[in-house]
């Protein structure tokens, strides 16, 4: 594993990143929410990355792992910004990005931001717009009053926030209605045990993008996080199948 670096962002926080040098596209991975650089599945794509000569890309969203800021100040559109920014200062011209749950959102907002630079996207239980459909009208209500919401979080003994900045900067990115313009491979896993991901929503992503290169890979016996050495050597073989 590389040594963690730190990139100033334009808002003078710092970012931590670990990054790979090897052959272009670059991987670059995009975590879940509340998630960070230390997952299993983003040190897999990285230890996968170094004994192919791939350049990869791991990073810590601000308020989140080692970087800067506080969990409450982030959103998608500051994360989206971020992340172009740090591409840019590693100057890489042609990258895939690997998007986990939340970061299977992400990626979508990124590859626009980025355009012709994205050559695939690969989302893990992508959860696009799930400001839309992951809430209950009672906690729509508390979000849009500008008041946060804790629900029971099954990875771990603390409460997992939403903050009404997230929420309501999540409704301003909604993509799946509007339609995705991303002409290159596609790939969706998602396990059809997925309690906090809808497994038909790597369909409904699958058909509003433009592509006609999107395959949807369904895990019978998958739960969200997809994480057993099976989810990550099936991940890892897409990677190689895109990897062009």
């Amino acid at each position: 594993m590389t040594d963690v670096s730190r990139f100033t962002l334009p808002s003078g926080q710092h970012m931590a990143y670990r990054f790979l040098p090897g052959r272009l596209p670059a991987v670059v991975f995009l975590p879940g929410y509340m998630s960070d650089m230390q997952g299993s599945k983003a040190v897999a794509v990285m230890d996968w990355a170094q004994q192919r000569g791939r350049a990869c890309l791991l990073l810590d969203y601000t308020g989140c792992g080692q970087s800067d800021g506080a969990f409450a100040d982030g959103c998608l559109s500051k994360w989206r910004d971020d992340v172009v920014a740090l591409v840019d200062h590693l100057g890489l011209e042609a990258v895939h990005l690997a998007g986990s749950s939340m970061g299977g959102w992400l990626m979508l907002l990124v590859a626009e931001a980025l355009s012709d630079r994205v050559r695939a996207l690969v989302g893990i239980a992508p959860a696009p717009d799930f400001t839309e459909w992951g809430y209950s009208q009672s906690q729509r209500i508390e979000l849009a009053a500008g008041r946060t919401i804790f629900e029971d979080n099954p990875y771990g003994p603390e409460s997992t926030p939403t903050h009404a900045l997230f929420w309501s900067d999540g409704e301003r990115n909604k993509r799946l209605a509007a339609g995705i313009a991303f002409d290159g491979p596609v790939r969706l896993l998602h396990g059809l045990n997925d309690a906090d991901v809808p497994w038909d929503i790597s369909i409904r992503l699958a058909q509003s993008l433009r592509s006609a290169d999107v395959q949807v890979h369904l895990i019978k016996d998958g739960d969200h996080r997809l994480s057993r050495e099976t989810d990550i050597a099936l991940l890892l073989r897409e990677l190689a199948g895109i990897e062009g």
